[in-house]
């Protein structure tokens, strides 16, 4: 990605902090799923990290399904860091009475997803809600969290899939000829990225989950209050025309359904797991001792 696409997205998100829980009905509901599927996977993780935490909602579920394990939040946006403080776990008085100088759980890092200043086989979760569908190309981010995960480690994650805001983006086709909303990459290209990067049993669902509103305006401030409003590729650097917007809008009322208009979210959940670094990551060496090997066999 162009250093100014991400900075452009790192913008918009310190923009959209404070707003962002107001708005992000959709992303509280997506992370709550998520910690479903938690319940049917049995894990005791030392260390988790929330990659893309933004405010921090994931916390406190991570929080009482692990309670023991220590928690690390990294978002590219600094401000979202500072709303998600609030959630972290408060260290217990044991913790406190131990280290007083020193919190049981793990920093905040403002960083990107495709370069974590963490070190090589330091985590053992990584949960991942709703941040993924910025970066992209997944397969490089896909192999720096395998690179910090521990073998053994679990990635779980979800994010938007290609009818993410499909009414929004037929309104605006024929608008202006402008891209006005992102494409999201399939889930099946999604688990080869997953392979390709060197994780096993790579397992992917899609549910489609809607959000309703009484006018166009409400799916703009909700898209805006969550800093989603930035587009990566063939965007409009001006702003909109009257006649733009009014045909936009009548565009729109075409999918009004039962006096409500639907934004609807094509949604991906997927998990994998780390197996033998060693054997994938230098496997040339490997085939090379077996040959070797024989040879010293034959003679």
């Amino acid at each position: 990605m162009k250093p100014a696409l991400k900075q452009a997205i790192r913008a918009a998100f310190e923009k959209a902090a404070r707003t962002y829980d107001d708005a992000a009905f959709l992303q509280q509901e997506v992370a709550r799923r998520m910690d479903e599927r938690l319940a049917m996977m049995k894990l005791s993780p030392g260390r988790i990290l929330d990659a893309g935490c933004g405010t921090g909602f994931g916390f406190p579920l991570l929080n009482t399904r692990y309670p023991d394990a220590h928690l690390v939040g990294l978002d590219l946006a600094h401000a979202m860091l500072t709303e998600a403080r609030q959630r972290l776990p408060k260290p217990s008085l044991f913790d406190r009475l131990r280290s007083p100088f020193s919190s049981h759980h793990a920093p905040l890092i403002s960083a990107d997803m495709e370069a974590m200043p963490l070190a090589a086989d330091s985590v053992d979760m990584i949960w991942s809600s709703l941040a993924m569908q910025w970066i992209a190309a997944p397969e490089n981010m896909f192999r720096e969290m395998r690179r910090v995960l521990k073998p053994g480690g679990l990635l779980l994650f979800s994010t938007f899939g290609p009818d993410t805001l499909r009414e929004l983006r037929a309104a605006f086709a024929g608008v202006d000829g402008y891209s006005h909303v992102n494409r999201f990459i399939d889930m099946h290209d999604i688990g080869d990225a997953l392979i390709h990067s060197g994780f096993a049993n790579p397992v992917m669902e899609m549910e489609y989950l809607t959000l309703t509103y009484a006018d166009l305006k409400g799916v703009l401030r909700d898209l805006k209050g969550i800093g989603a409003h930035t587009v990566l590729e063939g965007r409009r650097e001006g702003l909109m025309g009257r006649r733009e917007w009014q045909r936009l809008v009548a565009n729109y009322e075409q999918f009004r359904h039962e006096g409500r208009l639907p934004a609807t979210y094509e949604v991906i959940y997927g998990h994998a797991w780390v197996g033998d670094k060693a054997s994938w990551e230098d496997g040339r060496k490997v085939i090379q001792l077996k040959i070797e090997q024989r040879q010293a066999g034959l003679r």
